[in-house]
């Protein structure tokens, strides 16, 4: 049987385009909101002995899209589903998965829990920002990469003489995939964060004088840590050909304005999560669509998703 797909208000850009791609039409459901603000949801077609998958990023505003994810949930759960997967291609608080001063929570653990208690089977993600994520859920998780179609993509933009640059130790994992796949040497940017937007980079260890440059990471959020990265390898003598590529483009906050100015030929990002339409940088989206709707019908179908999966 068929599964039924679902969508919240996130990015029904991204879900049409899944459920099309798998020959589908996207679940009747109705969103709305109470004039006290409180959601209300409801699932307008029979969901019961089916397989539902919810796709939701839970990107800005993050508290709205989870709750909608939630909802959705339980919606279908209650309404009788066999089984439920909630497909995430952007996970808000994957960054707050450990304790910074010892007086703070865990935000990554608390949204996996409050996530497996609306009644989730499984978890599809994309790109998390830290594997050991995994570990939060006490159900699968199954952690897609978008990183070979954004090397592919990358491909283009990129020479013999380019280097592939990690803007701190955090990445280097991540750009050393992207080496493989593109047979290009690694920079890395010695990096330390001072808030939530502001970073220093210190220096760059490798060699990028006279070279073009592609900088990569999982998400580009103020735009803090790829502005410093940038200037880090201007300093140490790049060219001037600078191309971007991370999973996740939110543009968030001061991005715009930061990253205007640096002279970036290129952003590379995925389409996890819907961008602003008011974006006035040189971007280009490569869809997640095919690997999403992949995902799906293997997991309907009860087959291996080894060669979908990020390993690490």
């Amino acid at each position: 049987m068929d599964p039924v797909i679902f969508v919240g208000s996130a990015n029904l850009t991204l879900a049409a385009a899944v459920a099309e791609r798998m020959g589908l039409t996207l679940g009747s459901r109705a969103l709305t909101r109470f004039p006290d603000s409180e959601l209300h949801v409801e699932v307008q077609e029979s969901v019961r002995g089916r397989d539902v998958y919810v796709i939701q990023p839970t990107s800005p505003p993050v508290h709205e899209h989870l709750f909608d994810l939630l909802m959705l949930v339980d919606a279908c759960r209650r309404a009788g589903a066999a089984r439920l997967t909630g497909v995430i291609p952007y996970f808000g608080y994957a960054r707050q998965d450990r304790r910074a001063n010892g007086r703070d929570p865990v935000g990554a653990r608390l949204v996996a829990d409050l996530v497996g208690t609306s009644g989730v089977d499984r978890v599809v993600a994309l790109d998390l920002h830290s594997a050991a994520l995994e570990g939060f859920f006490p159900f699968p998780l199954e952690h897609l990469s978008a990183i070979p179609i954004l090397a592919q993509a990358a491909a283009s933009a990129v020479s013999a003489e380019s280097v592939i640059v990690a803007p701190d130790l955090g990445a280097v994992k991540l750009a050393e995939r992207y080496a493989r796949m593109l047979h290009m040497p690694i920079a890395v940017v010695n990096k330390t964060r001072l808030s939530g937007e502001e970073v220093e980079a210190k220096g760059i260890v490798g060699d990028v004088h006279a070279r073009p440059i592609l900088i990569v990471d999982d998400m580009i959020t103020t735009g803090g840590t790829i502005a410093a990265a940038v200037k880090v390898v201007k300093a140490a003598g790049a060219t001037s050909e600078v191309t971007v590529a991370a999973t996740h483009g939110l543009f968030v906050g001061p991005a715009q304005e930061r990253l205007r100015v640096l002279g970036v030929k290129r952003f590379i990002v995925t389409d996890s999560v819907a961008l602003a339409a008011d974006l006035r940088l040189p971007v280009k989206v490569v869809s997640v669509a095919p690997l999403l709707a992949e995902a799906i019908r293997r997991l309907n179908g009860d087959q291996s998703l080894n060669d979908l999966i990020a390993h690490v």
